[in-house]
């Protein structure tokens, strides 16, 4: 097995509080992996520590084979690495088409300055992202204008811009419309194989959906780490998740 995310021993304390405790996680080249625990239990700060947005208190991270535990969130993006934030990332001034064509150029290494007034291939790229997403329709709309599900849509299709090896995403289906999210399981589900996939969502339905394999986490430790079969018939699960929605 070819692992693409991984960490051993992950410990984040705030103080006397430790966020996460010990969290082992293994997750192979191409797999699609969910984080599910209830509130508090450390999933977002999991991701924040793997993406490089917080430093570990102990522990080691390695992306694509590499140490990447110290390494500032820049450099695991230009490893690879992709991500979604529970918080809104977009350009508020920006349209919905120019947020997509920088999150292109910033993936090929370019910026505003001496963006040509027609880029065809761009033009191109981000028109086929956003049909994807099924927001072709907002193309000219300001971001500040979008709805929340909208937005979400959005932001996931701007870390499928810069073609991540590996991507994080963080409660994509939150505030997502029947149809929204329908589009969104649609878009996930058609990534290529090769590209690895760790999702935090409270949507259990998203999640047994896309998971092949599925990580427990409750205050801050891992308690079952399985197939969806496995963690569904897990009795510690059923007790502090599975057994409260």
């Amino acid at each position: 097995m070819i692992v693409e995310v991984s960490a051993s021993g992950l410990t984040v304390r705030f103080g006397a509080l430790a966020a996460l405790n010990h969290v082992d996680l293994e997750v192979a080249a191409g797999e699609r992996r969910a984080v599910i625990g209830p509130n508090g239990a450390g999933k977002t700060t999991l991701l924040n520590a793997i993406a490089g947005e917080l430093r570990p208190t102990e522990g080691s991270i390695r992306l694509g084979g590499r140490d990447a535990t110290r390494l500032p969130a820049w450099r695991r993006a230009r490893l690879g690495l992709g991500r979604t934030f529970q918080r809104s990332t977009l350009f508020s001034r920006l349209t919905v088409a120019e947020n997509v064509a920088l999150a292109v150029r910033a993936r090929d290494r370019k910026g505003w300055r001496f963006w040509p007034l027609r880029d065809r291939p761009l033009e191109d790229e981000v028109a086929r992202r956003l049909a994807a997403g099924g927001i072709a329709h907002l193309a000219d709309r300001q971001a500040a204008r979008l709805g929340h599900g909208e937005r979400r849509i959005l932001e996931v299709e701007l870390a499928l811009a810069a073609s991540p090896s590996a991507l994080l995403l963080d409660e994509p289906m939150a505030g997502l419309s029947g149809d929204e999210r329908r589009t969104t399981l649609e878009r996930l589900g058609a990534l290529p194989d090769d590209v690895t996939v760790v999702i935090v969502e409270h949507d259990l339905d998203a999640v047994f959906a896309l998971a092949k394999r599925i990580t427990v986490l409750d205050h801050g430790v891992k308690i079952a780490d399985g197939t969806p079969t496995e963690v569904r018939a897990n009795a510690r699960v059923q007790e502090v998740y599975l057994g409260a929605i």
